[in-house]
């Protein structure tokens, strides 16, 4: 069974959350003892660790989310009525090979069963893992990282965590739609690779770009099934890691924000973070960016796919070789745009799509300029 391959707890994390206030979040949350496994058919989130960062050969240390755990678990919960699992960690195995066939069975279950598993590690090529989960399910996968690298490295580069995404790309049964990264910086990137986003119609929005107007990122994790962090994205000044330092980068609260994103997705079906340095001050931050992931998933509103139209505003706007339809949302004043004529690979037959965007996207429509997300889309369903 796959869940064979998670390890309970330690005795020093049980015996933590045992001292801490029924009032803490370690009272909330259901854990993988050494005599006890959570009832998953209880479970909204499950909490998983992964300690494995062979893929990275930068990653010295072994991991170690003792203290992840024992800050999250201090915390206080908000008014949440969300399940959560701590199903434990998944170790390394034999071959690197052997640790991504775990995760991938373990949250293949998990989202099967509609639990939304967050995983923590680890080196970020545990994200290859994470996206093969989805092989048998059937469906195409938009992937969004929160980084400030592409990953895009050559396919047979000995540090998978530089080139996880090229895998991803080419690699058969190719499930993935969209790629989006948030947060990229341009001179962490060759040219070469900002290129390849470009032919791929991929999506890329730079640091200054995201940290200056945040709520430009919220419709791409709207339209996100999967959602990576990786930490080296944020400051050090903010993150506490001075073993690897990052002058510029994401602040605590940028963080928390685009990680409350991610939980708010309707869509969004998994969720984690990657290159935990091991440190104290790290771990805190860490713990917020969790709680803030929950505090998203509590606030979803369930409005996509779409039940009624009656909850919608719906607007054309004619354009001179275009009529574009956008949706706003009367209950979060959220909006989409309809993409019509969208190919499915699958099945080869044509229907509309809704993907999310902004009011501005609105705007600059009504000033006729196409949405660079929709042309993208449009794209890439076509070729």
């Amino acid at each position: 069974m796959e869940f064979d391959f998670l390890h309970p707890l330690s005795d020093d994390i049980i015996e933590h959350i045992q001292s801490l206030s029924s009032q803490n979040l370690g009272s909330k949350v259901v854990l993988h003892s050494k005599s006890d496994f959570p009832d998953i058919n209880k479970v909204q989130l499950a909490i998983i660790g992964v300690l494995e960062n062979r893929g990275d050969s930068n990653q010295i240390n072994d991991v170690d989310l003792t203290a992840i755990r024992k800050e999250f678990y201090s915390l206080y919960p908000g008014n949440w009525q969300a399940s959560i699992a701590d199903l434990g960690d998944i170790k390394a195995g034999e071959e690197l090979s052997d640790t991504y066939f775990a995760l991938k069975s373990v949250v293949g279950t998990l989202i099967k069963k509609r639990i939304v598993p967050i995983i923590i590690g680890g080196s970020q090529d545990l994200t290859y893992a994470m996206y093969r989960s989805y092989d048998t399910l059937e469906q195409m996968v938009n992937l969004v990282s929160i980084d400030s690298k592409f990953d895009l490295g050559k396919e047979n580069a000995t540090d998978m965590a530089l080139s996880y995404l090229t895998r991803i790309i080419l690699e058969e049964p190719n499930n993935l739609f969209n790629y989006s990264v948030v947060g990229y910086q341009t001179y962490n990137n060759a040219q070469e690779e900002i290129d390849l986003m470009e032919k791929l119609f991929f999506d890329g929005y730079r640091l200054g770009e995201v940290s200056s107007n945040i709520k430009v990122s919220e419709p791409v994790f709207r339209d996100a099934d999967i959602v990576t962090l990786d930490l080296t994205s944020i400051q050090s000044s903010s993150s506490g890691n001075f073993a690897t330092f990052v002058p510029n980068g994401f602040n605590g609260k940028e963080i928390c924000s685009l990680a409350r994103y991610s939980g708010l997705s309707d869509k969004l079906s998994l969720f984690g973070i990657f290159n935990h340095n091991n440190s104290k001050s790290e771990a805190v931050l860490i713990a917020q960016i969790l709680w803030y992931f929950i505090e998203g998933f509590e606030c979803r509103s369930n409005e996509y796919p779409f039940t009624s139209k009656e909850d919608y505003i719906k607007y054309i706007v004619p354009l001179e070789m275009e009529e574009l339809v956008f949706y706003k949302s009367n209950k979060s004043d959220r909006w989409w745009i309809e993409v019509p004529q969208i190919i499915n690979r699958h099945t080869k037959t044509e229907k509309n799509s809704l993907l999310p965007c902004s009011y501005e996207d609105y705007l600059g429509a009504i000033n006729q300029e196409i949405p660079e997300r929709w042309w993208k889309t449009q794209r890439k369903n076509i070729i």
